[in-house]
């Protein structure tokens, strides 16, 4: 199979971040409806469930392409990694909700979000790619 165009190779990302941009706000208002407004509103549950979550299943994609590579894994990096997880990942608002906390004087909530929010998706990236290589 040859290389995508760039017309093409665009389009895979547009389809995958449009995907991934409805994820992550179907997750935003269920988080609400399961905890509630004041709760879902007090820590950034929901940014926190898409970062984590976001980087399994990248860490998931990445084994998979390095294992299984294709000729069409150039394509599925694109839609799914670049498109689909690009768009449901959340870091602008996670850096955006940071300032928030720090800017309502909880700077001790704002750095255990920053370390959580880190670690776990480094953890939950590092699963993925474990989880892949089993049995490689």
């Amino acid at each position: 199979m040859s290389a995508l165009t760039p017309l093409a190779a665009s389009i895979n990302v547009a389809i995958g971040g449009a995907v991934g941009a409805t994820m992550r706000f179907q997750l935003g208002r269920a988080v609400t409806h399961w905890m509630g407004p004041n709760a879902a509103t007090a820590f950034p549950w929901a940014t926190l469930a898409a970062n984590v979550v976001g980087s399994m299943a990248m860490g998931l994609l990445a084994g998979w392409l390095a294992r299984h590579g294709s000729a069409q894994g150039e394509q599925y990096r694109l839609l799914l990694g670049v498109g689909l997880l690009g768009g449901f990942t959340t870091f602008s608002s996670f850096s955006l909700e940071m300032m928030l906390l720090v800017e309502r004087g909880q700077p001790g909530l704002a750095a255990s979000y920053a370390g959580v929010s880190v670690l776990a998706g480094l953890a939950a990236l590092y699963l993925g790619l474990v989880i892949m290589r089993v049995g490689a």
